[in-house]
């Protein structure tokens, strides 16, 4: 192992950041809802469910969208206009928290307001008139499976919330979770009726994953060229059960040894020896238990 550099230090430092790959679907999903952001208004605005298992890649799809259309200042206005609204739902449907999660979320929290001010009633008035303002277009609900959590009473009443938003504002909404998600979406008939599904699937070992992993690897700030053979792909596929954030740490983390190795590639040894980052604690946890410790 060789000493670090500053300029190691700082592929490194890119290697652990957030990387966007352009991957073919997850830019079917990207221009999908750029598609709905952009339409019209209308009195049924159009929807959407993002599912899949976790770590599979929704998050990412929505931080990129966030990005994309993030809030601008309008200096003749005096307005900060917002298109898009990223919330992440609350850990379970509770309307009044949920409130209070989009307030803080628009910078206009409700510390200031009085004890009635903030009952379910007064609070979703201010919310309404609050996004009013900001020119919304979009409001993507991430983990939207949090809504399990409660009772069916308590998803129903969550999901009218939703329903009532997208109404009363006209803009699209687009929720995001796991699977287990969808049925509980499709306890409320007409929501159900304006979300499209789109399914994100495991990958899967096909040429869609070998391209993805090609595409993976050159984008990280290697000095060689690391030329993979099938057998370490399906490794890949294997270790990481098709999840896309596993396949993600699994590349980062054999990139960031490449560098400090001065290998600079990544070989199929080196995947072939490689731990799973998820099991390592895993492992010394059952070691210790072993022990008695």
């Amino acid at each position: 192992m060789r000493a670090g550099t500053t300029e190691e230090d700082g592929r490194i430092a890119l290697i652990q950041s957030d990387i966007w790959i352009g991957f073919p679907r997850a830019e079917q999903v990207l221009d999908r809802l750029q598609g709905m952001i952009e339409a019209p208004r209308q009195t049924r605005m159009p929807g959407l469910l993002v599912h899949g298992a976790s770590g599979i890649g929704k998050t990412m799809i929505a931080r990129n969208l966030s990005r994309k259309y993030a809030p601008e200042y309008d200096p003749a206005s005096g307005i900060t206009r917002t298109p898009l609204l990223l919330l992440q739902a609350p850990p379970a449907p509770d309307e009044r928290r949920f409130y209070l999660h989009i307030l803080a979320a628009v910078g206009a929290p409700a510390t200031a307001l009085s004890a009635r001010a903030q009952n379910v009633a007064s609070l979703e008035v201010r919310v309404i008139a609050l996004l009013r303002d900001l020119g919304l277009r979009m409001i993507m609900i991430d983990e939207v499976h949090n809504l399990l959590a409660g009772t069916h009473r308590e998803q129903r009443r969550f999901l009218n919330v939703l329903r009532y938003l997208s109404n009363e504002l006209e803009v699209s909404l687009v929720c995001l979770g796991v699977s287990e998600a969808v049925d509980a979406i499709r306890g409320d008939i007409q929501l159900a009726r304006r979300l499209d599904e789109h399914h994100l699937p495991n990958w899967r070992d096909d040429a869609e994953f070998s391209d993805m992993i090609q595409t993976l690897i050159a984008a990280m700030p290697l000095e060689k060229k690391s030329n993979l053979k099938v057998k370490s792909l399906k490794q890949i596929l294997a270790l990481t059960g098709g999840v896309t954030s596993r396949i993600f740490a699994l590349i980062k983390d054999l990139s960031i040894d490449a560098i400090v190795t001065g290998d600079e590639c990544i070989a199929d040894d080196a995947i072939a020896k490689w731990t799973p980052v998820w099991s390592r604690h895993a492992n010394a946890h059952r070691r210790l238990e072993m022990t008695g410790l």
